[in-house]
């Protein structure tokens, strides 16, 4: 499916909307602690991408600083998780769950697999890491 940017999401309750405007540089899904616990799941899906492609415009959001090198973004009113972003990085990563439309971006690669839950299931057509990929 060939992909129109731009792409649109937002949080749970709507307060927050963002756009990505150009083709992330790489999916998938991570099973790390840290993402796990963040986000209540027992895994979860990442568009990474240039800073400059993500735009959010409308609502407020916050930041919280989940180790001494990783910023992540939610929602000021339901929560709701949003970027993941470590310092002095050119990229940042957004939740693909919260995309308007989720299929637009499929994962590639399972990330931190060695981190994941036992029954939470490993994709037979992904690629798998035990620990993070290069990008």
């Amino acid at each position: 499916m060939a992909v129109e940017f731009p792409i649109f999401g937002g949080c749970f309750c709507g307060y927050v909307k963002y756009q990505i405007s150009e083709m992330p540089s790489s999916v998938g899904i991570c099973h790390c602690e840290s993402c796990r616990r963040i986000a209540g799941a027992e895994s979860v899906g990442w568009a990474v991408m240039n800073k400059d492609a993500l735009s959010f415009t409308e609502g407020s959001t916050r930041d919280f600083r989940s180790s001494e090198s990783v910023e992540r973004t939610f929602c000021e009113r339901c929560g709701t998780t949003l970027t993941y972003h470590r310092d002095g990085r050119e990229l940042i990563d957004v939740t693909l769950a919260t995309l308007d439309n989720p299929e637009l971006l499929q994962p590639t690669k399972e990330t931190w697999c060695g981190e994941r839950v036992s029954w939470n299931q490993l994709n037979d057509n992904l690629d798998h890491f035990e620990g993070s990929s290069s990008s």
